[in-house]
């Protein structure tokens, strides 16, 4: 895979059916100066201005798009080609010369002075107002008007309000553990005491039981409810039990909003429930309804807890988690998160949306829908699609799908093809598609044609049909019948809420889902936002159609689309030329830079530059490289770019320009890790006499030895470019590096040891910092669905808890690692954060080897991570060896293992340096077949 092809992809995640701006993106001309294949070498003072840090002087403002650029006549006239050949310019009508902002500036005060977790509370829950307006009627029982209630209640109820938000456990409720909030609907009834809630009924479900015992269960079958606090997946879990002839069997669980506020009744307070089986649906796994009943109490401990403000606090929110399920049951719960998402996007971003897209989305249009509509709108939005046979659409919960699809169609959500003249051209294919082999054949065979000239393949019948369309039509239809898909206005404003909501292509609605069902628990933290990721709409729609440019050239590497591939990098290319402002100096907050349109444009031109070089074409590749070393001066990834260009200049047969720029390239701080090595043992190699006659003085430093280790090893396999494979001791079958651990354990010192490389590291950083990394900062969460801070891939991490980390660092230091280890692991286990892995690590072997390690190694290892998570992430050695000396004295190793045809690479080099620096025991093991 081509560098940055794999990164690409992570950034534009779900494929988008239709891009918007497609067509006027391959047609924009392209102006000869800003072209890389035209550009001289020497352009911006020749090579050694590509890693200055020079900024123009001289800016003025574009009348179309009010951006700012760079003074001279070239760049003017080129971005002003740009912009109208996009269409950028708007009439001023009398509505949007009222609407429009004159200050550059964003106003604050107006969208960011609040805190998502803290807003004002002044308004009654059934007196609220939504979005357009409207009042929400109190005796409204629709879900729509349920879900604005519930919306307005979450943003005007105060986070610090101990009835409305009991704080369990020392932190607030309102945390990200679930996307079904359960904020209050309306007065439910209230409990003073416990004696007030005995004997009052409680309807529910039971749910996930495919993880418990298989029970035949029957209508009013008796059930009881015990607690569940070691549950991996749910520390709040509640089993629902049944009694057998021979035992009492497990059939399930309590939905996990209601045990997440029904468990501390139960432990805090000693409630008992129990209840029947209200009825047995058909299907084997589906939720059973019960209805359950709080019978008695026990004593907690030595008294009576009498807690009455959070015990009424707690009550309240289990009426009204048992009100929304009445409303929102389990197998619609996808239509209430979907609302959710709207809302929130719309409340935290209203900058953004403009008044028609509101209206579109939530405010009138899609709200006014009805259930069916809503239900089937984002039924059809998460499949695949584009287009889908409407006699093949069935679900439970929708009553008639066709009558549904009829509304949506007016509503203008979907495009529905009623009749042979709804079939356009544009669309034949997708349409096509969606038929069997067997069904094309017949439709080829109606029309007096032989199946055999269409060939046997898919794809070739298709190709027949769509050569001729126009008398095929009728046949066509006649075998689809009615066919519907999102309308692309729909689905281009439901994909940037997601994208605003979610803050990456790697996350969609399925999110929920997961959540929902307990599949992934992210972790709590508070969501402080100050600051506005996109200042202006034209910033987001800057980065949208960066996006779409990326996944063209996905599409076109795919397809080997050599002309569209060259298109999308000069075109990349052209507007980072034309982008105002670079990217660490346009923001604010400097870790919102990775959503900025030339963030984008960056990776594509950086996936270019790989391109360029597999086909030999180094001129226009050190071309781009030397505009991306000078476009953006605050970025990481300089080092790799300053180590292609040294590495391409040397292949054109430029040795002394190469050396040069490796010089440069030592000198800028921004060139860290295993780049770093890579330019010093080029200055090195590069620098001998007569080129160069002092020595460097980090020669000996980089050149120093690394211990080495052989082990020989009877081979499967010898063949170059594929992975070596040996016998290992035990006569089976084994890698390299699970014949060095089998060497280790014998012969080689009796080691304990894993195969981990980076990731046993990254699962004990993640689990020794975890308070410190979901700490409360500002901006660096913005949504309940992160496993990671914004920040964490750059320098403000350690920066702006740089007092919180030296703190711990200095308890690690001093053996106190394993005590916050253990606290961690039992606090937070099968919780999602990044880099740790559960279920590759137990909690045994972590223990055992950050006590072999020792404080003083361990709190370097975690303070250099901290510090530079993205630089040094990856790359660590293959094994991690242990040994105890006593009962709590031991020893550890690390270990790269390489195998016949394997070489050492940089960052693997950069890392092992610094481990030996940091007082590790550190070697390579060279795997040899035998002689």
């Amino acid at each position: 895979m081509l560098t940055g092809r794999e990164s690409l992809i992570r950034l534009i995640g779900k494929r988008r059916r239709y891009l918007p701006n497609r067509h006027s993106i391959l047609s924009t001309p392209i102006s000869e100066s800003q072209s890389f294949l035209t550009v001289s070498d020497e352009r911006n003072g020749g090579e050694g201005s590509s890693c200055s840090n020079a900024v123009a002087s001289d800016w003025v403002t574009c009348p179309v798009c009010h951006n700012n650029i760079r003074g001279d006549d070239r760049t003017i006239n080129s971005h002003l080609d740009n912009c109208l050949a996009r269409g950028t310019k708007r009439k001023l009508s009398q509505r949007t010369l009222l609407d429009l902002n004159f200050s550059r500036e964003f106003n604050k005060s107006e969208h960011t002075e609040g805190i998502i977790v803290q807003t004002s509370h002044e308004n009654d829950v059934c007196g609220t107002r939504n979005n357009s307006g409207d009042s929400v009627a109190e005796e409204s029982t629709s879900l729509e008007c349920k879900m604005h209630t519930i919306r307005d209640y979450i943003l005007n109820t105060p986070a610090s309000s101990s009835e409305e938000n009991p704080v369990l456990n020392g932190k607030l409720n309102y945390i990200a553990s679930s996307p079904s909030i359960s904020p209050q609907i309306s007065r439910p009834q209230s409990a003073e005491s416990v004696d007030d809630i005995y004997g009052y009924n409680l309807m529910t479900s039971i749910v996930a039981r495919r993880f418990c015992d298989k029970v035949e269960l029957n209508p009013g079958e008796a059930i009881s409810l015990m607690r569940d606090p070691s549950n991996a997946k749910d520390p709040n879990a509640i089993k629902v039990l049944v009694e057998d002839p021979e035992s009492t069997k497990t059939v399930g669980f309590l939905p996990r909003d209601l045990a997440q506020y029904l468990s501390p009744l139960m432990d805090k307070f000693g409630l008992c429930f129990e209840g029947s089986i209200t009825y047995v649906p058909d299907r084997a796994l589906a939720a059973i309804p019960v209805q359950i009943v709080c019978c008695k109490k026990i004593l907690v401990g030595e008294k009576e807890c009498e807690d009455n403000q959070l015990f009424n606090s707690l009550w309240k929110h289990v009426l009204n988690v048992v009100e929304i399920e009445k409303t929102c049951p389990n197998n619609i719960k996808y239509q209430h998160n979907f609302v959710l998402m709207l809302q929130e996007v719309l409340r935290t971003n209203p900058h953004l949306i403009t008044a028609d897209e509101k209206t579109f989305l939530l405010s009138e249009s899609f709200l006014s829908l009805s259930d069916d509509g809503q239900r089937l709108f984002v039924r059809l939005y998460t499949r695949k699609g584009p287009w889908f046979r409407l006699v093949n659409i069935s679900y439970n919960e929708i009553l008639d799908c066709r009558l549904a699809a009829k509304e949506l169609s007016v509503a203008g959500y979907v495009c529905l093809i009623e009749s042979k003249d709804d079939i356009h051209k544009d669309d034949l294919e997708e349409v096509l598609n969606m038929l069997a082999v067997g069904d094309l054949r017949e439709i080829i065979s109606t029309m007096n044609k032989n199946s055999k000239h269409g060939g046997s393949r898919k794809q070739d019948l298709i190709a027949l049909l769509t050569s001729t369309c126009e008398d095929k039509l009728c046949a066509i239809f006649e075998k689809t019948g009615v066919c519907i898909r999102i309308s692309p206005k729909a689905e281009s404003l439901v994909w940037r809420v997601e994208r605003l909501f979610f803050l990456n292509g790697e996350l969609d609605l399925s999110t929920f889902l997961l959540v929902d069902m307990g599949i992934i628990k992210y972790p709590t933290y508070n969501c402080i936002i100050s600051d506005q990721i996109f200042s202006s709409r034209d910033d987001l729609l800057s980065y949208e159609e960066a996006i779409e440019v990326a996944q063209i050239m996905d599409q076109a590497l795919e397809e080997n689309n050599r002309d569209l591939i060259l298109r999308c990098i000069d075109l990349s290319d052209s507007r980072i030329q034309a982008s105002t402002v670079r990217i660490h100096e346009s923001s604010l907050v400097p870790f919102f830079s990775r959503f900025s349109s030339s963030w984008v444009y960056s990776k594509v031109v950086l996936l270019g530059v790989s391109f360029l070089e597999q086909e030999n074409r180094y001129i226009e590749a050190i071309r781009l490289l030397k505009r991306l070393l000078l476009n953006f001066t605050s970025d990481k990834r300089r080092g790799y770019w300053t180590l292609r260009l040294s590495i391409d200049l040397e292949h054109l047969g430029r040795p002394n320009e190469s050396l040069t720029i490796a010089e440069k390239g030592l000198l800028d701080p921004w060139v860290r890790a295993g780049t770093r090595i890579s330019l010093q043992r080029r200055v090195l190699r590069l620098g001998k006499p007569p080129r160069r006659w002092k020595t460097p003085s980090f020669s000996e430093s980089v050149q120093r030895k690394i211990t080495e280790v052989h082990v020989q090893g009877r081979p499967l396999n010898c063949v170059t470019g594929t992975k070596s494979r040996f016998y290992g001791e035990d006569g089976e079958q084994c890698g390299v590096e699970q014949l060095a651990l089998q060497y280790y354990a014998g012969e080689g010192g009796g080691w304990q040891g894993i195969h981990a490389e980076s990731g046993v590291w990254l699962t004990i950083f993640g689990l020794l910092m975890w308070d410190i990394i979901f700490t409360d900062m500002p901006n660096v969460f913005r949504n309940l669905y992160q496993t990671a801070p914004l920040d964490m891939d750059t320098d403000s991490f350690y920066e702006s808890r740089k007092s919180l980390i030296e703190s711990l660092l200095e308890k690690v230091q001093n053996g106190m690692a394993e005590e916050i280890l253990i606290t961690s692991w039992e606090s937070h286990f099968g919780t999602a954060c990044r880099g740790v892995k559960w279920d590759n690590h137990s909690l045994s072997d972590l223990r055992a080897i950050v006590t072999c390690i020792g404080g003083p190694c361990l709190a370097s290892i975690c303070r250099h991570l901290a510090q530079d998570y993205r630089s040094w992430s990856n790359g660590m050695p293959d094994l991690l060896l242990w040994r105890f000396h006593g009962d709590y004295n031991g020893e550890a190793k690390l270990v790269e293992v390489k195998g016949p045809r394997d070489r050492l690479s940089e960052q693997q080099r950069a890392w092992l340096l610094f481990l030996m620096d940091a007082g590790f025991n550190a070697e390579i093991c060279k795997v040899r077949p035998l002689l």
